[in-house]
């Protein structure tokens, strides 16, 4: 009975100190809290109570946007950049374009898309391939790092000019 009772001491121990940590917490916070937001080409800093972070924070991100719409498309985005188009999306307008009438290794289909302007990992690359492969649109040929990936049937617009 005495081992239940120093369990029991033990658990009144460990509320006691949380209590004791939350209190301490509480009379030792300060009442100010600082913080830096940078977005964009703005940088702010924010001094706030620490109860009105969060909306202070959303008050500031909303005037931001209002006075420079720019700020929705990251510094240094040509308007040419492509309107979030996916490494899937841009091999499939390459096939609908029957780019890949003629076997291509992966570093050319690599090439290819960065010299249209849209730069994907090489590995995104693969996978997509791999992933197109499977769905039966192209044709995968030669050994592991060494594939070459050919359309299995042209685009339907392709098939009268073929």
């Amino acid at each position: 009975m005495a081992h239940g009772a120093g369990v029991g001491n033990s658990n009144n121990g460990i509320l006691d100190n949380r209590r004791n940590k939350i209190q301490m917490s509480e009379s030792e916070k300060p009442a100010n809290v600082t913080i830096k937001l940078k977005r964009g080409s703005w940088e702010i800093e924010i001094t706030t109570q620490e109860g009105r972070v969060q909306s202070d924070v959303e008050s500031v991100l909303a005037a931001m946007a209002s006075r420079e719409p720019a700020l929705a498309e990251p510094p240094g985005a040509a308007s040419g950049d492509r309107k979030g188009e996916t490494s899937r999306s841009v091999i499939t307008m390459m096939w609908k374009e029957g780019w890949f009438a003629t076997p291509r290794s992966l570093s050319e289909v690599h090439e290819e898309m960065s010299r249209r302007g849209y730069h994907y990992d090489r590995t995104a690359v693969s996978h997509t391939l791999v992933d197109l492969v499977r769905e039966g649109s192209l044709f995968r040929d030669g050994s592991m790092r060494n594939y070459q990936y050919v359309q299995k049937y042209p685009f339907k617009g392709q098939q009268g000019t073929s």
